[in-house]
């Protein structure tokens, strides 16, 4: 495949907004413990986050919102669940970060999809106490109220606190979703050689659905903080173009309707060693575009990620010795794993709380944690 140079053309569109949101609670104790490799210059800049963490709201920072750029109209990368299409995803993951699977119909039944927004529609027509009750906020998850962008994030069952409220449909199609997530990192482990970390065991992995009112004839922004994925899912229910926060820049691709869009995140690169591409935050609706009814723009994302106590750090090839294990963790001297490791290890609930609260969008938060040549 060619470099993602070449896929490039002139045709540009609107970036959303960024703005930080409400300083929160002060960030949670991490339940997994961290080797002792931070530099005097880490811990200031730790201790820095966490005073503005704490301020209280009416001392909090004011918003920040960037200017309005441009997005380079890109080419989509079309991988499926087939063998001969191993090739295909080696180089959408290795030059891009993104790509559309086009085959995901095998997984998520006809009509589905749309039942599901349907649902998550009715979410957004609830007042604002019906929402702040329905989904309490407990960092990630429950509702995030915002004047122009309002979100919920749920879990897999999407569970609410509410007995009346149904959710079936959207519950199944997180579900659906989630076994294309877990066959996408199947495939990726069987295609680069590694041994696949999450498998079937759903204490190795979390799932989240986040719901986002999206008015794309606007300039959206992006309110909520970054999270950090392993693989960030949209199914296509139709025509709609969208921003990505690519390592090369901003892009705006088209994928196909009844695809499914998927964006390599933070933990697939540090699991692979920089080998990977990766996107930064969910894909966003570009402006400019009109809809049939704007007030059935919401964007169904689901996120494959960890869980809180997990440790985050490069892993072995399967050839590499037939050790399949996670690269051990020396508390003193380097060893020769160490010199090739691009990667210092760390706590995700203690990764996964600073990106979410970072202001500083255009910071890579994975800069502290690389072993410098």
């Amino acid at each position: 495949m060619a470099s993602s140079s070449a896929h490039m053309n002139q045709n540009h569109h609107h970036l959303p907004n960024i703005k930080g949101g409400a300083t929160a609670a002060p960030p949670p104790t991490p339940s997994c413990a961290l080797p002792n490799t931070t530099t005097k210059s880490e811990t200031a800049a730790d201790a820095l986050s966490r005073l503005f963490n704490r301020l209280p709201p009416n001392l909090s920072l004011p918003n920040r919102r960037s200017s309005v750029v441009s997005s380079t109209a890109a080419s989509l990368p079309t991988v499926t669940f087939s063998t001969e299409s191993c090739g295909d995803l080696i180089s959408a993951a290795t030059e891009f970060g993104y790509f559309q699977l086009a085959d995901s119909d095998t997984i998520i039944p006809s009509g589905l999809a749309e039942a599901a927004e349907s649902e998550a529609l009715s979410l957004l027509e609830l007042s604002e106490e019906e929402k702040e009750t329905t989904f309490p906020k407990n960092w990630p998850l429950g509702y995030e109220a915002d004047a122009e962008t309002p979100s919920f994030c749920l879990d897999a069952d999407c569970t609410t606190e509410s007995g009346e409220l149904k959710l079936s449909s959207l519950c199944e199609f997180t579900r659906c979703l989630e076994k294309v997530g877990l066959k996408t990192v199947e495939m990726l482990a069987s295609a680069l050689g590694f041994k696949n970390p999450v498998g079937d065991e759903s204490n190795r992995f979390s799932t989240m659905m986040w719901l986002n009112h999206d008015v794309p004839d606007d300039k959206p922004a992006i309110t909520n903080g970054f999270y950090p994925f392993v693989v960030c899912l949209q199914y296509q229910i139709r025509e709609q173009k969208y921003c990505l926060l690519s390592e090369s820049g901003w892009v705006s691709v088209s994928p196909r309707v009844e695809s499914v869009l998927v964006t390599l995140g933070d933990i697939a690169q540090v699991w692979r060693n920089g080998e990977l591409k990766r996107v930064r935050y969910r894909p966003v609706v570009c402006s400019g575009q009109q809809l049939d009814d704007p007030r059935k723009s919401v964007t169904m994302t689901l996120m494959l990620t960890l869980p809180m106590d997990s440790m985050v750090s490069p892993l072995r090839d399967i050839s590499d010795g037939d050790k399949e294990e996670e690269y051990a963790e020396e508390e003193e001297g380097v060893s020769r794993s160490d010199e090739r490791k691009g990667f210092k290890s760390f706590c995700f609930e203690d990764y996964a709380w600073r990106v979410y609260h970072e202001r500083l969008f255009f910071k890579d938060p994975l800069d502290r944690y690389r072993i410098k040549p």
